[in-house]
């Protein structure tokens, strides 16, 4: 009896679970999809900021990584936001994450624990999980499969009522 009780609780929650799987996703998108478009803006309005900031990193060519990196994330940051090419265009973004860890944040990591309770590090893990997991079904991404499959189909012809042989 009580295990029947649990079997059938585990169930239930299994089904809720799969009903708002779309939850994950999305809110990882709209987070960092926003905060990105943020920075992005920031640092396009404020590019010789940036480069002298780059500079003081000792990143290579500081004025064109500060151009590459406020497009990245601008742009990178409105097409998490929608959902559009969310797997490919989350690498970049990660990667501007982990540029960061490796060179503004290198002094404050005293381990690991230092190393993950970084703000980078939780966008890094957010990229990487959308670009394995894709942006889910409230997508630009899902829309534009769902057409694709619609015009792939074969079209469904009806089959005659009745056939003439002859």
């Amino acid at each position: 009896m009580f295990g029947k009780t649990i079997d059938h609780t585990i169930a239930r929650l299994r089904t809720t679970g799969d009903k708002l799987a779309f939850v994950g996703p999305t809110l990882a998108r709209l987070t960092v999809g926003l905060v990105f478009i943020g920075t992005g803006w920031g640092k396009l309005h404020s590019l010789s900021d940036v480069t002298e900031f780059f500079a003081t990193l000792h990143i290579p060519a500081p004025a064109f990584n500060a151009r590459l990196t406020a497009a990245t994330e601008f742009f990178g940051g409105l097409a998490v936001l929608l959902g559009l090419g969310t797997r490919l265009v989350s690498l970049p973004l990660a990667f501007t994450m982990v540029v960061a860890i490796a060179t503004a944040k290198r002094g404050d990591i005293t381990g690991l624990t230092s190393l993950v309770g970084f703000e980078e590090w939780s966008y890094l893990v957010l990229f990487l999980w959308l670009a394995l997991a894709g942006a889910g079904p409230l997508s630009l991404d899902h829309l534009i499969s769902w057409f694709r499959k619609r015009q792939t189909a074969p079209l469904n012809h009806p089959k005659p009522l009745l056939r003439l042989q002859g």
